[in-house]
């Protein structure tokens, strides 16, 4: 079959439409590939979504590219339907859906992924329990549709998930396993492996471009039928899906953080409906929306309640900071102590990484804050410097006030780097390792510190939600919450949810082998309900407090939410973009559609660019939609200013 002359590129850009282009008559690009192509003064790589023998359009408008970049299709026609809607559904352009799905090598690795050779385990499957059994076979019961597995922490729901995928594997069907960090992705990646050798492919954010794009051709190409990944692994483009796993899907990791901003969990769902898949959601602790929905009875929930390793549930002990002067209080101290002596190991958990939160003046109260960012800096004591989480701005810690010239200046708060100081103080010679976005930011380290934590080398792990996540550690007996405070406050809708989340999981860290675990959680709220109700693991009590809050204050699972957040380095034009949304909608949206704002983002400045919100409130996703398409419509976004829409946002900062 000849190549065809003309070939319809889409660009990674917020752009409203396609772009035609002369096919290359050495290389031609064929469907599904990447060509690089003139755009404007620049030159850019797009996506081949159709190709054509004659020109569909004025052909003296026409440029030609300049090359081909794959010699082999990248995408096929079940992909580009799949961006198609992800573009739909998250309000951005076909091409920008495509990027967000596709790897972004150029030419295939020779070199496997470092991480697939690192974890020298021989796991097996293993025996189920009879809940494990009896789960299972629910699951495998219909050939498609969506169950939840529910547990709590150590439960065994990991071999569930796996038994069933080798069960789907049998059938001649594919796999598709999400998990959300990336340090999770070796753990069970080694089970993995182990049990299906090389048609396990992995997918995530630490392989090189070269590595990913080797990845994805071996599932294009089909040697490669049980996927296992983060976030993006959703769109691989395996062949006959029989099922999906969402491991943890109570994660916001799921949620990307730019455009087009798809849930993995959204997509999967849209996946298994289309691809006639069976799809596996699981967590210890559920997002909100799937508890409702399981309570309501619209989504299958299969439940698990022993470890089957032996261990019990921990015993959870609240701790009142408020009588306490250090960061690990009297009781928590002698707790890890009495570990040690017993040869075990103990977690310490604080969602809040640096030295001190922030840099404070004790005669004019300044803060010193990020130059571009809305947020206090933080203070860094390794690297003697004041660091944005946000933007990466840094600057030297100053002696004295810059707004008053007081020396009367100091820190409030603390972060890991702190706690790490004040523990190794108050156990000299012990092996302590602090688990952070610092401390791994070398490749290999996060894999090294807790492959030396699995063997017994640590004492103590000190780290962020790292370590609250599915690390599965037989040696932990004692876990402490530093600050079970910390998130409680933020202006967000789902700060509760989070909170306990955090709670639950890290203490399930604790006795997953020995019926002996020990969780200290300190607080200076200890009369707070959330903290009260994830101390005592009651499950029921908080989903129906925050269910019941959640509704009479209108937000989901009762309602569909919107975001649409303007960026712009001009505060003027960030404002005016907003209010003139905000004008526009409540002359043309129906009543049923709820407007909230315009206001200034919680983060008004993020990397010098100022932001301003809308919400929009709606009874149904259709709704929503419709008033989104009516309020975009037709407005041209300046140059100075980006226009960002977020449907069912998981966080509101």
């Amino acid at each position: 079959m000849p190549d065809s002359a003309y070939v319809r590129l889409a660009f990674p850009l917020p752009l409203e439409g396609t772009f035609w282009y002369r096919n290359a008559a050495d290389k031609p690009a064929r469907t599904g590939c990447r060509a690089e192509a003139p755009f404007g003064r620049r030159s850019l790589v797009g996506f081949a979504v159709e190709t054509a023998d004659a020109c569909p359009v004025d052909e003296s408008l026409v440029k030609a590219i300049r090359r081909t970049v794959d010699e082999e299709p990248l995408f096929n026609e079940s992909t580009a339907r799949l961006a198609r809607w992800v573009a739909t559904m998250y309000f951005c352009s076909e091409g920008e859906a495509l990027g967000a799905m596709l790897p972004t090598g150029r030419r295939e690795s020779a070199q496997p992924s470092a991480e697939l050779g690192d974890f020298q385990i021989g796991d097996k499957a293993l025996p189920l329990t009879d809940e494990q059994g009896a789960a299972l076979e629910a699951i495998l019961a219909a050939k498609a549709g969506t169950t939840y597995l529910y547990g709590p922490t150590g439960t065994g729901k990991t071999e569930v998930f796996l038994q069933a995928a080798e069960r789907t594997l049998a059938e001649g069907r594919s796999v598709i396993y999400l998990v959300p960090e990336i340090a999770l992705t070796g753990q069970v990646e080694r089970s993995a492996r182990q049990r299906f050798g090389d048609t396990c492919a992995v997918i995530h954010s630490r392989l090189t471009p070269s590595q990913k794009l080797a990845e994805w051709r071996r599932i294009l190409k089909g040697e490669a039928a049980f996927v296992i990944g983060a976030r993006s692994a959703v769109f691989a483009p395996v062949r006959n899906l029989g099922l999906l796993v969402i491991d943890e899907e109570h994660e916001g990791s799921y949620k990307a953080g730019n455009a087009p901003r798809y849930h993995a969990r959204q997509v999967a769902m849209y996946r298994a409906g289309k691809e006639k898949a069976r799809l596996i959601l699981g967590s210890a602790t559920p997002s909100v929306e799937a508890w409702q929905a399981c309570a309501a009875g619209s989504m299958n929930r299969q439940t698990l309640t022993r470890r089957p390793g032996g261990g019990a549930f921990p015993t959870i002990e609240i701790v009142d900071m408020r009588s306490e002067t250090g960061t690990i209080s009297a009781t928590l101290a002698e707790a890890l102590r009495s570990t040690k002596a017993e040869g075990r190991q103990s977690i310490l958990f604080l969602n809040r990484r640096g030295f001190s939160h922030f840099f404070v003046c004790g005669t004019c109260g300044a803060e010193l804050t990020c130059k571009h960012c809305s947020v206090a800096l933080t203070y860094h004591k390794e690297q003697g410097q004041l660091v944005c989480h946000y933007c990466g701005y840094r600057a030297a810690p100053p002696d004295a006030c810059p707004e008053c010239g007081s020396l009367d200046v100091g820190w409030r708060g603390f972060g890991t780097e702190r706690v790490e100081e004040e523990v190794q103080a108050l156990f000299p010679g012990w092996s302590i390792r602090r688990l952070d976005a610092d401390s791994t930011a070398k490749k290999g380290s996060l894999e090294s510190t807790l492959e030396e934590f699995r063997s017994g080398k640590i004492d103590i792990l000190l780290g962020t939600q790292m370590v609250a996540k599915g690390l599965n550690f037989p040696g932990v007996k004692t876990v402490g919450v530093v600050l079970a405070d910390a998130g409680l406050n933020l202006p967000d809708f789902r700060a509760a949810e989070r909170v306990f989340s955090l709670i639950v999981q890290v203490a399930g860290r604790a006795g997953r082998y020995d019926p002996d675990g020990r969780v200290y959680v300190q607080t200076f709220r200890p009369e707070n309900k959330v903290i009260q109700h994830a101390a005592a693991l009651d499950m029921n009590a908080f989903y129906d407090g925050e269910l019941a809050l959640r509704e009479a204050q209108g937000f989901p699972p009762y309602a569909r939410i919107a975001r649409i957040v303007a960026r712009s380095r001009d505060r003027d034009a960030a404002i005016g973009a907003v209010r003139e949304l905000a004008r526009k909608g409540r002359g043309v949206l129906p009543g049923e559609i709820e407007i909230l704002g315009p206001a200034e983002c919680a983060l008004g400045m993020i990397a010098g660019s100022q932001r301003w919100q809308l919400l929009l409130r709606a009874p149904t996703l259709a709704a929503l939609h419709g008033a989104v398409k009516a309020l975009l419509a037709g407005y041209k976004t300046p140059s100075s200013l980006h226009l960002e829409v977020d449907v069912d946002p998981v966080q509101l900062l």
